[in-house]
């Protein structure tokens, strides 16, 4: 097994630390001071455009674009294992996965479309977000089930003849915020629960600006909106699409959600570690500049202790993160699931436990807007949730260790 850090990535590497230093992480705070100034917070004022698609330019020009695409012939030919590496720096900013073309939910949805969409799919829908032109957005839970249990999912989809007609609601609906999400891909069910309860649910490509589509608010984390992303509540009513526009074949939701969310999984969390380091440089810098009863921070209580945990957690999530790249790189997603569930508690865990020390390193500072460490922190709060909560990745990792002791299921 080598985790380590191949000659054909090295460069890659490299060249997107510089860009994230030298270019994006500049940019970032100005960026995100811009939002709200149109009086819509979910619209992008002129300045806002020109840094972000500036730095996609530049990115684009420097070939550093679309390196999510692992098993791609459209793509670097990456191993896991290689692009974690990227997907940590990119994690150091706000804006840094978007400038590459490697940020959530798109990255998930092109897959989807590349591997299970039809022809007119990938010309309407992929090459467009290949492209960086348009966003796209996931929507699976739901606010009237218990969501963590995603055979709840009740928003019914009823074939009308030509057409499927969709009515219900979804929130959490990430990304949908923004004024360039174009299409949902959406979960819903088609069969009855008469159905093998794995086999009662589709997914389906709806236009964001399909009739019956309503916007009802975007849904706060920590009282932050999340402006411009978004997670949107968003409501159906009578929404109308062609049966064209199902994928793969009814019944075949958790076959397709499975092949995306992986991956997904694996990218988050290298990207929570990518906030972990950029917490612990801040931390280290302050606890050095600044002085207190005549010591500087860093020489003051247990802050020596404090940083070294901070370091030893972060390599160690780090590895198991690799570790579970590595074994999707295997390519048995069996026998891949349950690292990827130990990674996905302990990585958004590891960072949330260094982004506190490094606020509380900064005093009342920390918690202002004024280093971007709240936001940090609340952004990765959402990944205990997303892509499932601790306790259902809890629930898998012990149900494998389990099975080592006996014949039954647990």
């Amino acid at each position: 097994m080598d985790l380590g850090i191949s000659d054909k990535v090295r460069p890659l590497i490299e060249q997107v630390k510089k860009m994230v230093t030298d270019k994006i992480a500049p940019l970032d705070e100005e960026f995100h001071a811009e939002v709200g100034k149109t009086g819509n917070r979910f619209e992008y004022t002129a300045r806002m455009t020109e840094i972000l698609e500036g730095l996609k330019a530049d990115a684009k020009a420097q070939r550093l674009w679309n390196f999510w695409l692992t098993d791609s012939k459209r793509g670097y030919g990456l191993t896991t294992v290689e692009y974690a590496y990227l997907a940590e720096e990119m994690g150091k900013t706000r804006l840094g996965a978007e400038v590459f073309n490697c940020s959530a939910p798109d990255t998930g949805n092109m897959e989807v479309l590349e591997r299970y969409g039809t022809d007119d799919h990938r010309t309407r829908w992929l090459k467009p977000l290949l492209a960086g032109e348009i966003r796209s957005a996931y929507l699976m839970t739901e606010p009237d089930v218990a969501s963590s249990d995603a055979t709840n999912m009740a928003m019914p989809c009823v074939r009308d003849g030509d057409e499927y007609i969709l009515n219900g609601e979804k929130w959490w609906a990430s990304g949908a915020g923004d004024p360039r999400c174009a299409i949902y891909i959406v979960m819903v069910k088609t069969g009855t629960d008469a159905d093998a309860k794995h086999q009662r649910h589709s997914m389906v490509l709806v236009p964001a600006n399909s009739g019956g589509v309503e916007v009802l608010r975007p849904m706060e984390v920590y009282g932050h909106d999340d402006a411009p992303h978004g997670h949107m509540h968003i409501r159906f009513t009578d929404v109308r699409i062609p049966i064209s526009d199902l994928l793969l074949g009814e019944g075949r939701g958790f076959e397709i959600s499975q092949g995306r969310l992986g991956p997904g999984r694996i990218h988050h969390c290298m990207r929570a570690i990518g906030h972990a380091e950029a917490a612990l440089e801040m931390m280290c810098k302050r606890s050095l500049e600044r002085e207190a009863f005549g010591k500087k921070l860093a020489q003051l209580g247990a802050n020596y202790d404090i940083i070294a945990e901070c370091r030893m957690e972060i390599e160690q999530v780090r590895l198991l993160c690799l570790k579970a790249a590595w074994m999707m790189d295997q390519g048995d997603a069996r026998a891949a699931a349950p690292w990827i569930s130990q990674i996905k508690v302990a990585a958004p865990r590891l960072a949330l436990k260094v982004i506190d020390e490094a606020v509380q390193m900064h005093g009342a500072q920390g918690i202002s807007q004024d280093t971007g460490l709240a936001a940090s922190w609340a952004h990765v709060r959402t990944l205990r949730l997303a892509d499932g909560p601790d306790a259902v990745h809890r629930r898998q990792v012990a149900r494998v260790e389990l099975r080592k002791y006996t014949n039954e299921k647990v």
